[in-house]
This record gives structure tokens, sequence and C-alpha cells, in this order.
């Protein structure tokens, strides 16, 4: 994974930095899960919800020593936007779980950073630092209807076989 700069704020015209998500970043995740469940603009979850349901909560909990790793765009020390990638497991899955060892990755935009190119731009380094940790698939998981689809589909993700319909996997080797 890289650090840099980034182009692509959406309507700003800032420059983004940045930087690995780390172990106290945990509110900036929680508030990212937030926004990715409520991507339709309704709050269907609050942070209350969020911090008891735990089919919610893990994605909140970045563990380095199972492998989970990410990073931030902060424009002028402010987060922008986030990606990360949990390990989680068959006794603690997440929504887009396929495998045990497959780290499903979750990303987020903040409203008014979006549509310049930032999200592609997380995906990208975030999928290029798997590779480098020799991984051989990501996996997500996105409602139907949710525009991101299309970003998951450009950039190589697929529906993942037998598994829910929101799911989607890219393989990083072939």
């Amino acid at each position: 994974m890289t650090s840099g700069r980034v182009p692509g704020t959406g309507g700003t015209g800032g420059v983004a930095d940045l930087r690995p998500l780390r172990v106290d970043d945990a509110a900036l995740v929680a508030e990212a899960t937030l926004l990715n469940v409520n991507w339709t603009g309704e709050e269907r979850v609050t942070p209350a919800d969020i911090a008891s349901d735990p089919a919610l909560t893990h994605y909140t909990a970045l563990r380095p020593d199972r492998g989970d790793f990410g990073l931030v765009a902060e424009i002028g020390g402010r987060p922008v936007g986030v990606v990360w990638l949990l390990f989680l497991d068959a006794a603690d899955p997440g929504y887009g779980y396929v495998a045990d060892g497959v780290p499903e990755l979750s990303v987020c935009v903040w409203p008014g950073y979006r549509g310049g190119g930032l999200g592609t731009r997380l995906l990208e380094e975030a999928l290029a630092a798997a590779r480098g940790r020799g991984l051989d698939r990501v996996c997500l998981s996105v409602e139907a209807g949710n525009p991101a689809r299309s970003l998951y589909r450009d950039l190589g993700f697929v529906a993942a076989e037998g598994t829910a319909s929101e799911t989607m996997v890219i393989r990083l080797r072939e």
C-alpha cells in the first residue's frame, strides 16, 4: 500500500493524501460503516444499531493480528474516504463472506467527495496491497441498486458463485 496524494475529490477541487488505516481509527470506520449501510440516504441503521449488532460491529474492528488492513484518504487532515479489508471467518462471517482467508472489502467516500475518482483510487490501492500480500481473492457485499456495483464491476468484481446475489468477488491471481 502506498501513501501519497490522490486527486479525485468530487467538487472540492482538493487533493487527498493517503495513509494507512490504524487501529485507533475505529470511530472513522464506524462512521464509514454507518454511511455504507445507509447508502440510500434513509436512516435504516443508527450508530447505536452498529454498536449493538454483532453483524455490523465486526466491520468496525480493525485487527492487524488477523491480517486486516486499509487506507484512509484525507484532505487537510480530515478523513474523506476509507477502504478496509477484514479477515472475517466462518465463525463470524460478514455479509460478503465467501471463504476463510478471503478478506471482505468495505469502502466509503464521504458525501461531497464522491464522483471524482477517489473511490476508484482507494479500491485500486487496496487491491494492489492485497496482491502484494499474496492474496488470491477479495470479496465484498453490495446491495442491489447501489450505484457502487458498477464501479466494482469495472474493477473486475463478479457475482460470487453459490452466495447471495449481493456478494461479489475479484480474483487477484490467475
